[in-house]
């Protein structure tokens, strides 16, 4: 554990107070790996041969599959998860406290939790798709879509972030304005 980590009963918490969820990220290739480990028993398949029953070769190839793109969700996840948070709107940081005036709460971001919501809808998506590979190879294909769609939206995100992030305000404020015209319901 590192210096400044506070264990709760079920959850790590860094010192800033936010959750640290790489412990519950590294859960889903540790079970592949371990699903590999089991049909190479179930099989007798001994390492380092890849190749045996078909039933062995679609179990390692989807945790090949989902640990080849595991680096890049979480890339992004962290990326997209640094700008669109659960935090304040900018500019909205709470006043001090004045005796007698009750404090008014403050607005949550737009597109607050985005980011933790494209995670744990790739990460389900990902347990699917791994059921439905070691099943057949036919059943992986709906939940590869959704985790595809899924790591795509985090990469917009995490794009769409840092891009907000280093323009200066008044470019910002110029793509801002010629977007809207553009998307009008946005």
């Amino acid at each position: 554990m590192e210096k400044g980590e506070k264990v709760g009963t079920r959850r790590r918490v860094r010192a800033s107070g936010q959750p640290d969820l790489t412990p519950a990220h590294r859960r889903p290739p540790a079970y592949f790996s371990l699903q590999v480990i089991s049909a190479r028993r179930v099989f007798r398949v001994s390492p380092p041969l890849t190749t045996g029953p078909p039933e062995f070769e679609r179990v390692y190839r989807a945790q090949v599959n989902c640990s080849e793109y595991f680096p890049l969700f979480l890339a992004t996840l962290w990326v997209a998860g640094i700008f669109f948070h659960e935090g304040l709107r900018s500019g909205q940081a709470r006043a001090p406290r004045r005796p007698g005036v009750p404090r008014q709460p403050a607005q949550p971001a737009p597109l607050a939790g985005t980011a933790a919501l494209c995670g744990l809808v790739y990460l389900f998506a990902r347990l699917r798709y791994f059921q439905g590979y070691a099943r057949s190879a036919q059943q992986r294909l709906s939940p590869l879509y959704a985790s595809a769609r899924a790591l795509w939206l985090l990469v917009a995100l995490a794009a769409l972030g840092l891009l907000v992030h280093f323009l200066p305000r008044a470019l910002r404020a110029a793509l801002l304005a010629r977007l809207g015209k553009l998307l009008p319901g946005a």
